[in-house]
């Protein structure tokens, strides 16, 4: 069999298994530190960043499992990218890929903020196959598999029809740009979205996104464990997304850098583009 067969041949593990999986270990090592955090279970990471005793033990257990269930697959995580970044080199290679966000929104959770998700995706040569995001507080899974939907505990998600105007728009868009659309509106009247925010939790925001509660997002560095899930997830409920410079859809690897952006259509997709580009020029 060839490479090429063996992909298209793939089978995503039972979407339900993976969403148990994902359940009960959030339920024994993020929700027991919820609010309980030590000194010293929280530790700086690169960047200004951090890490949690919560995030080491989920990785590590949903490293384990997630590899267990697919024979064969290895694991991409935030923490272990974080320890090892050559990790990042399977995605060149044709193994299935568990891409992993074993707590998203980290400095939420340890400042008690109750914005914080875990996010599973799986990937194969390069291609997001499967996407799971869960926030453990509400017991909230959103899942989907390549050309299947996106789904929750409802049913079948499909974004609401993009009928409301930029100025009424409500989004996520980082510091930056978001002060000179701002500054747009106020010195030209330009039309500039209503509501502008970050969560400092990229599962949340998509888990909104998709389920119509924010309009749209832009995005800069795109790391595979905040994204790959969501871009997914994103798509399957019938939003349009792509690179801001030539409109390419975003697959999982190494970092990448520019701007993405994701909204309910590919009209509002364009008009969005037009308006950051207008910002930033």
């Amino acid at each position: 069999m060839t490479e090429s067969s063996k992909i298209t041949s793939f089978k995503v593990p039972d979407p339900a298994a993976v969403s148990e999986i994902v359940r009960r270990i959030a339920a024994e090592e993020i929700l027991p530190r919820y609010e309980k955090l030590e000194r010293h279970e929280i530790n700086e990471k690169a960047a200004g960043e951090i890490v949690t005793a919560a995030d080491i033990a989920s990785e590590k257990r949903l490293e384990a499992e997630l590899s267990a269930l697919l024979p064969g697959s290895v694991v991409v995580g935030e923490e272990g990218h974080a320890a090892d970044a050559s990790v990042i080199e399977h995605f060149t290679r044709g193994e299935p890929v568990w891409i992993v966000d074993p707590l998203d929104g980290t400095r939420n959770f340890a400042e008690g903020r109750p914005i914080f998700a875990v996010i599973i995706a799986l990937a194969v040569a390069g291609e997001t196959k499967a996407g799971w995001i869960y926030d453990p507080l509400a017991d909230d899974m959103i899942h989907g598999v390549l050309g299947e939907g996106a789904w929750d505990a409802k049913g079948r998600i499909r974004l609401a029809s993009p009928s409301v105007d930029v100025a009424a728009m409500r989004g996520s868009v980082p510091k930056r740009p978001r002060d000179r659309l701002e500054e747009m509106g106020q010195a030209k009247g330009t039309p500039v979205p209503r509501e502008m925010l970050r969560h400092r939790c990229c599962g949340r925001e998509y888990m909104e996104l998709i389920r119509s509660q924010l309009d749209f997002a832009m995005y800069g560095q795109l790391k595979a464990w905040d994204h790959a899930a969501g871009v997914l997830l994103h798509a399957e409920a019938g939003g349009h997304s792509g690179r801001a410079e030539d409109g390419g859809i975003y697959r999982p690897g190494a970092m990448q850098e520019g701007r993405y952006i994701l909204a309910a259509d590919e009209a509002r997709w364009r008009e969005l583009r037009d308006l950051l580009a207008a910002a930033l020029a």
